[in-house]
């Protein structure tokens, strides 16, 4: 009997899970958690601790191309956290790939001035 394949959602689900089994944010260094959709890309810094999210920034702020908009959702996402005092953070690229848009965030939220 054959099984029905996993759709590519539900395996990056499933990587996500494996990750945040391990990954957690705490008051001292919370969790830079990404989330990329067939429009846009968004991203929070969240202290999983109190189930807080600390700060926030969304591609539908931004104009331009889905990786101009994750570049500038980066810097973005730096500049708010480092406004509550967050220098530090653990970053969780949700099971993505660290490619393209994940990747460009994650440079744009280390030259904004975050560490991780």
């Amino acid at each position: 009997m054959k099984t029905a394949a996993k759709s590519k959602n539900s395996m990056r689900k499933s990587r996500h899970a494996r990750v945040r089994a391990v990954v957690t944010g705490t008051a001292a260094r919370p969790r830079l958690s990404v989330f990329k959709s067939n429009k846009f890309v968004s991203a929070q810094v969240i202290d999983d601790a109190k189930g807080v999210t600390i700060a926030a920034a969304h591609g539908r702020e931004f104009k331009g191309s889905q990786t101009k908009q994750a570049e500038a959702i980066g810097a973005a996402i730096a500049e708010r956290a480092k406004a509550k005092g967050i220098e530090t953070v653990v970053f969780d690229r949700g099971g993505y790939n660290y490619a393209g848009q994940i990747k460009a965030l994650a440079d744009a939220a280390r030259a904004g001035g975050l560490a991780f």
